[in-house]
């Protein structure tokens, strides 16, 4: 067995990927605690501070996304990604990895680039139903990729792909809650349903709007509860309208404990971001997606629509939240046996153990030999 392992973990950007990346992290060092392990991400983007908070290092990279539309940004673009090139090639160097690991985001196209053409093994995990732009060019050279979604031969090669599942935040399944806590949390009623809403920890417009139109609804069926998560940028805006005031609704800006929101819910109305997504396979929730139309390449779309062909959620699109939204959340409300038939085909679609899975081919391309048994 190896004396020690050194690892490079690449990507971010959004909680998406960060979470991700440390729970793969996490999973590593449960397997071997002796290993090093370095982050790479892009100055200035969340995982500079959420990394560190998770106990690892990191270094930062000069690197942006590339802006589909007219900008000033995409001027600075190629001097971004000469110098994330050079840096990523100094912190290559001087940390010298067995392995290096990609999970999206700006930081991971250059440091998997130039990993792999100093022949450094490298894994790569595709979060998504459809494959980006990034991880395509990296599939030649790249040794493993871990996906979350069958039928990934589209865009990679098939004896390179291995179907882990996405690692999610080890909060949600670290203790089982019962409706009755996680309701009384929210100091509302255990005999009542509730709708759990949100769009992320910085919000989103469309859901946000579409919660504010649910007043006339909810007065008509005040049974209805509803836990509303606005996101920060948006809080000030929606608590004073006519639904966020209503005596049934929890309006908050941020869900510090999503645990409690998750185990609270009867039914969950979200976006249809990757990590989100492998939250609900595994805790069995039934959802209503509304896929952002604003991400690359559109996959959130694509991730809805493979959970929905499998009738394992229902969709709805992001410009017809306000007028459909609504009536989809009151027939699922009064159909029981559909939420339940929802419920039980997403969570099947659970992969529990990815980040362990995950960890254990990046302990491979190692050489690091794992005799022990699984964790978690």
């Amino acid at each position: 067995m190896a004396s020690s392992v050194r690892i490079i973990i690449s990507g971010g950007g959004t909680g998406g990927h960060i979470f991700p990346a440390i729970a793969i992290a996490d999973a590593i060092k449960a397997k071997a605690p002796e290993a090093e392990i370095l982050f790479v991400g892009a100055k200035g983007r969340m995982e500079m501070e959420r990394v560190p908070k998770a106990g690892y290092p990191i270094k930062g990279l000069w690197i942006s996304g590339f802006q589909r539309s007219l900008s000033a940004q995409n001027l600075l673009f190629p001097l971004k990604l000469a110098s994330s090139l050079f840096s990523a090639w100094r912190i290559l160097r001087s940390f010298r990895p067995q392995v290096a690991v990609g999970v999206g985001g700006f930081a991971s196209g250059p440091l998997l680039d130039v990993a792999t053409r100093m022949g450094i093994p490298a894994l790569i995990q595709e979060q998504n139903s459809y494959a980006g732009v990034t991880n395509r060019l990296l599939a030649k050279r790249v040794q493993t990729i871990c996906v979350a979604y069958s039928g990934m031969e589209r865009y990679f090669p098939q004896e390179k792909l291995i179907l882990t599942g996405n690692p999610v935040r080890t909060e949600v399944l670290s203790r089982q809650i019962s409706k009755a806590e996680a309701v009384s949390f929210f100091g509302l009623d255990p005999q009542k349903p509730v709708v759990l809403l949100f769009g992320g920890s910085l919000g989103a417009l469309a859901l946000n709007e579409a919660a504010a139109e649910a007043s006339e609804w909810l007065k008509a069926r005040p049974e209805v509860q509803v836990i509303w998560q606005t996101g920060k940028l948006y809080f000030d805006r929606f608590k004073e309208t006519d639904a966020g005031r209503l005596p049934q609704v929890r309006i908050v800006p941020f869900l510090e404990r999503m645990d409690m929101a998750y185990a609270a819910a009867d039914l969950v109305i979200c976006r249809a971001g990757a990590l989100t997504i492998s939250e609900l396979c595994l805790i069995g929730k039934p959802a209503i997606l509304v896929p952002s139309p604003f991400v690359a390449e559109d996959h959130q779309t694509k991730n809805a629509r493979a959970l929905a062909d499998q009738e394992a959620a229902v969709m709805v699109k992001n410009s017809e939240a306000k007028a459909n939204l609504w009536p989809e959340v009151f027939r699922l409300i009064d159909q029981p046996e559909l939420r339940q038939n929802l419920a039980e085909k997403i969570k099947s679609l659970g992969k529990p153990d990815a980040a362990e899975d995950i960890a254990a081919e990046v302990l491979k391309l190692a050489g690091y030999i794992y005799a022990g048994p699984k964790t978690g």
